[in-house]
């Protein structure tokens, strides 16, 4: 945001203090100053002086001499400009002096005569594009003065850095406002008073069909209105600020704009079909729009335009169309001043790749109370310098009127996270100094009205950092923090990830961090049903983008985004994980409960970056995954609650994104903690991955209350093991894991291990039935164990297990 020092005094006086001042007290309320810049430097040699006589020059026709007043000496210039006479008061570049195209001045002859210098023409000096001779400056100014004085172009261009919340002062008189608070002067208003719209016979008329994107429109009729340049000291203005001069008509709105806030726009009246203005979204048969760049425009159905009874004249909030465009031929004009949804504006500007200085304003929301003093502003200059006249009267609608905010605050509590002691007079006071209404209540207590310009206060808190910055950070006092020197309590969970984190990368993984704001389409993209919770998301009032609208109810989705963008770069072999919060929205006016969650993903080759002449290129599968969780599980030295596995079969609980033939549940119990298997191949491709990926997900908070071994010292084994096998023959729809259980929860005496080491199925198994083979290790630890005792302990878990399960000995394997 550009403005002039000379711009701002017209709403706020800033005697007593200069443009560095200034700006370091903007910067300490917030607003940082990029630059502070001096106008028309480069014309500060440049002064008036005063043509006393001419004569033609002896050997040209169309140059002539002059002897020149500079209010120092009397020089002699020659000049070659159709206007020069005998007393008139223009500008002069002396010998030395460099002009604003680089043009260095200095002493020569012209034609044989001598010239002391240049007499100057306003394209010359950089201030138009007239050539149509020397500038005229006003006679009654004396000679030598410095010619940015003489022209009043002695001035100061500040450019702040807003921040996105900070759209109130996107204008000079928001600007103001911020300097009267340290000033403790009276902000002046835009307008001395305001004609009231009523909307009766006013030969046009306003709709708004979709109140939810436009919550007010405001507009107003001005005839017999004479295009032409506007006056030169708002066409200095606007160039000051990087704003191109057109016309007056288009120079007046952008100049309200930049004064005010709030964006206008002008129709050619006699182009509007139907003399109506309706505001809404587009038909099905509207695709296209010309824009006032001459540019087809594709919109789309949730765009907002602004049409008259047929077609589409603007697209609102972002740029007016060609049809309807002011043009040196119109005399009639629609004056709109509307305000537009923020966040329909940003993603219409993006959609269509026009940022415009209407839609950054737009788009960090624009005050709907001014719109009607804005309006005022513009057809008072409108009708001042084009001649024209203005309806008495006009239309305003206004369906998005909305009470104003009243927020307690606390003085004790202003107090108390300042570290400092301020009264509630004083509080009052520095609210008011930036147009806050402030009541006073019982117990040292404020009612302050929120002004419908400040859009990001909402809280308590927002008004207790308001008086911080008014006060001054500097001013606030500093103190040493008060540390126990006993031990901090433990964060159990964050403790959680940082093992998890040390373990998986000890495994060959790397950490991702991914955004919490995501897109709305990973949700369909995973094939999550209409009802699942995981569909209820947390929406951003002002998204960044589109692909940052929700927060995120899941982690896989941003995973896989990072497998695609690995892939993408020739990184195949992929493991990674994240360990994050996710959202879910249950109820619409409470906050999302959050709950964090692990999540891992493997794709490419099982052992990356590895030699082929000493590991054969296997492709990771499901076992990886599952290897990589039970190396965590036993790393962390959790276990089921009666010591068993977490693994188990997925069955019912496939979640709609992964392959049913690959899949499996992580619980204890009918406590779920988590999922793992392979991503779907629709979902790959969904996410644009051509290559396998297997994923992992775990609630780390169901992680955390799981049975954790304890630590023991056990020393090393003084006898021999003896080791049996089993092989059996179970239903196929037994879970091998069962097996191992069951043989655990036994407890048999000398028992030390159990392992699966081989699933078969086939021939000459029969259908329905697999062959599972486990290895069966005895121990003790007073003795050397004979084969009559491992017998007699061996049997019973064979028994045991052939009774539970319907089990029979595969033959051959009666060990």
């Amino acid at each position: 945001m550009k403005f002039t020092l000379s711009w701002l005094n017209q709403f706020i006086s800033t005697a007593g203090l200069t443009a560095a001042q200034i700006a370091d007290k903007l910067t300490m309320l917030g607003l940082e100053v990029d630059s502070v810049e001096t106008l028309f430097a480069e014309l500060e040699p440049i002064t008036t002086a005063r043509v006393t006589e001419v004569s033609k020059h002896p050997d040209a026709d169309k140059l002539t001499v002059c002897c020149v007043d500079t209010g120092a000496e009397i020089i002699q210039v020659v000049c070659g400009a159709p206007n020069v006479r005998a007393g008139m008061l223009t500008a002069i570049a002396q010998p030395g002096v460099k002009l604003p195209d680089g043009t260095k001045i200095k002493k020569s002859k012209v034609r044989g005569v001598a010239s002391a210098g240049m007499l100057c023409s306003a394209r010359e000096l950089g201030l138009s594009n007239d050539h149509g001779g020397l500038l005229e400056l006003d006679g009654q100014l004396a000679a030598g003065l410095p010619l940015v004085d003489a022209l009043g172009l002695r001035d100061t261009v500040i450019e702040v850095d807003l921040t996105p919340n900070r759209s109130d002062c996107a204008s000079v008189r928001g600007i103001a406002r911020e300097v009267g608070s340290f000033t403790g002067g009276t902000l002046k208003p835009l307008v001395p008073q305001v004609t009231p719209l009523t909307g009766k016979d006013v030969g046009y008329e306003v709709i708004i069909e979709a109140p939810d994107l436009c919550s007010r429109y405001s507009a107003r009729k001005l005839t017999n209105v004479t295009i032409g340049p506007s006056p030169l000291w708002m066409q200095q203005r606007l160039n000051a600020v990087g704003m191109r001069p057109i016309n007056n008509i288009v120079d007046i709105t952008n100049y309200v704009m930049l004064e005010s806030g709030q964006p206008l726009h002008a129709f050619d009246f006699t182009t509007l079909i139907g003399s109506k203005i309706i505001v809404r979204r587009p038909t099905a048969e509207e695709t296209s729009l010309t824009t006032l760049d001459s540019s087809q425009r594709q919109l789309d159905p949730e765009m907002l335009l602004i049409c008259d009874a047929e077609r589409p004249v603007a697209v609102a909030g972002v740029m007016g169309g060609l049809a309807t465009e002011i043009t040196e031929a119109t005399t009639s004009i629609l004056l709109e001043s509307a305000c537009f949804n923020p966040v329909s504006i940003r993603r219409t500007a993006r959609k269509l790749g026009i940022p415009s200085e209407a839609s950054y304003r737009f788009e960090r929301g624009v005050d709907p109370n001014l719109a009607d003093s804005a309006l005022e502003r513009a057809v008072n200059l409108i009708v001042e310098y084009t001649g024209a006249q203005a309806d008495p009267d006009g239309i305003d609608v206004y369906p998005g009127n909305k009470t104003p905010l009243r927020l307690n605050l606390r003085t004790e509590r202003v107090c108390s996270l300042l570290g400092m002691s301020i009264s509630r007079e004083e509080v009052a006071r520095y609210l008011q100094s930036i147009e806050f209404q402030v009541a006073a209540l019982e117990d040292a207590t404020l009612q302050v009205e929120v002004p419908s310009f400040r859009i990001d206060i909402e809280r308590e808190i927002d008004l207790i950092e308001e008086v911080a910055r008014l006060i001054g950070y500097n001013e606030i006092p500093t103190s040493q923090p008060f540390i126990r020197m006993d031990y901090p309590e433990r964060d159990d969970q964050r403790v959680l990830r940082q093992e998890v984190a040390r373990i998986l990368t000890a495994q060959g993984f790397f950490e991702a961090i991914n955004y919490s704001f995501v897109a709305e389409q990973h949700l369909t993209w995973c094939r999550l049903a209409e009802d699942d919770p995981r569909r209820r998301v947390t929406r951003l009032l002002n998204p960044l983008s589109e692909e940052q609208e929700i927060m995120r109810s899941m982690l896989l989705p941003g995973l896989l985004e990072n497998v695609r963008r690995n892939i993408n770069f020739q990184r195949s072999d992929i493991r990674l994980f994240e360990t994050g919060k996710i959202f879910l929205q249950h109820q619409a006016d409470t906050l999302p409960e959050e709950h964090m969650h692990l999540c891992a993903v493997i794709s490419g080759h099982r052992y990356p970056d590895a030699e082929s002449l000493y590991y054969s290129e296997q492709e990771a599968d499901f076992f990886d995954i599952k290897g990589a969780v039970a190396n965590l599980f036993q790393v962390l030295r959790v276990t089921g609650t009666n010591g068993g596995s977490l693994f188990g079969d997925a069955q019912l609980h496939v979640q709609p994104y992964c392959d049913s033939a690959c899949a499996a549940v992580i619980r204890d119990g009918e406590n779920m903690i988590g999922s793992l298997g392979a991503v779907h191949p629709e979902i790959l491709k969904n996410f644009g991955i051509k290559q396998p990926v297997y994923f992992l997900e775990i609630d780390l908070q169901q992680l955390l209350i799981l049975k954790k071994t304890p630590k023991q010292f056990a020393a090393l084994p003084k006898y021999p093991s003896v080791k049996r096998d089993i092989s059996l023959v179970v239903p196929d729809t037994l879970p091998a894991g069962d097996l191992l259980r069951a043989i655990q929860t036994q407890q048999q005496k000398y028992l030390e291990s159990v392992e699966i080491f081989d699933v078969y199925r086939g021939k000459p198994i029969q259908a329905g039935h697999k062959s599972v083979a486990l290895s069966v290790t005895y121990r003790s630890a007073t003795d050397t164990l004979d084969d009559q005792s491992v017998d007699k302990v061996h049997d019973k878990i064979v028994n045991s297990l052939m009774a539970e399960f319907n089990a029979r000995y595969r033959e051959g394997y009666e060990t």
